[in-house]
């Protein structure tokens, strides 16, 4: 099985171990108390406390152990080496639509950063795949779910 490397910016990555820790400290003990709170109250077999707190505790590892995959194959990447000459990861893109010239800005970062309402796109969207390698000027044709759309890149930067 080849390992999947996520690029990501040393903020992202310490949001990342951030939430390993609260998941590993703070949710993983709560869920044991309600699992021995509920043994504690007499037949488990017929017990929707018992079962209720097993998923979670179910759901909780498989969240744990998706994280500490994701943190083990990540790669931090020094942003002060970032070339700006073409569209790359962590490049901030400004792009225009031609149809409706409509100018929007991007942060294209590894899905694990991906957060629309930050302006932070994920490269491994249709608009994030056809940015990258293009250099300032370029228009790029985009197949989305809505149909073809164009863009032109106003600017890369940092």
């Amino acid at each position: 099985m080849s390992v999947k490397v996520s690029y990501v910016t040393k903020q992202g990555f310490e949001k990342l171990q951030k939430e390993l820790e609260q998941l590993q400290n703070v949710e993983r003990p709560r869920i044991s108390r309600a699992i021995g709170e509920a043994i504690e109250k007499g037949d488990i077999s017929e017990n929707a406390e018992y079962d209720a707190s097993k998923d979670a505790q179910g759901m909780l590892e498989a969240k744990i152990s998706q994280l500490q995959n994701i943190i083990a194959s990540c790669r931090v990447i020094d942003e002060s080496q970032i070339d700006t000459s073409k569209v790359q990861l962590l490049n901030k893109v400004t792009i225009k639509n031609l149809k409706t010239a409509a100018t929007m800005t991007y942060t294209l970062v590894s899905e694990s950063e991906a957060n629309l309402k930050e302006g932070k796109l994920t490269v491994t969207t249709p608009i994030g795949q056809a940015l990258l390698g293009k250099k300032l000027g370029d228009k790029v044709k985009v197949q989305v779910p809505a149909g073809e759309m164009e863009f032109e890149i106003m600017d890369i930067s940092i």
